[in-house]
């Protein structure tokens, strides 16, 4: 079918979410898949999975983003900021490397770390980011297959 001579084009269909409470990782997925696949509950589902599965030797570290409250002194403030925290393993031990602690904080081994992390992520709105070598990236093998 033709359209008449100077008539546009109807815009293609774009499927667009916006942002609902602090689920703009869910948004995002959805809007790049074009369509409502994850749900926040999925999308927490997916978190926790692959906690189990991580190799960690293969991981050079970890940043968490977590929620953190606010105080002035001793009083504490009905507020949320978000934090950034990095883990590291040093010599076999991991350890809580944030910037607001007086020294490192000991962790211990694999077990002790993925504790740390599954009590942050059972507080809700916390983020993990990976970081490894360009090499495990490419293979992948930041995941264990068994």
């Amino acid at each position: 079918m033709s359209q008449a001579p100077g008539a546009q084009p109807s815009p293609p269909t774009v499927y667009h979410e916006r942002q609902r409470l602090e689920l703009c990782a869910v948004h995002a997925l959805n809007n790049v898949l074009q369509q409502q696949l994850f749900s926040q509950e999925a999308a927490d589902e997916i978190c926790k999975r692959p906690l189990s599965q991580l190799a960690l030797p293969q991981v050079l570290g970890l940043i968490l983003n977590l929620p953190s409250p606010v105080s002035l002194g001793l009083l504490s403030l009905p507020l949320r900021r978000r934090h950034w925290v990095a883990l590291r393993q040093v010599d076999g031990i991991y350890y809580n490397l944030d910037s607001k602690l007086r020294a490192p904080e000991a962790l211990g081994d694999e077990d002790g770390v993925r504790a740390f992390l599954a009590a942050a992520l059972a507080q809700g709105l916390c983020q993990v980011l990976l970081v490894v070598t360009k090499e495990v990236e490419e293979k992948g093998c930041w995941l264990r297959t068994d």
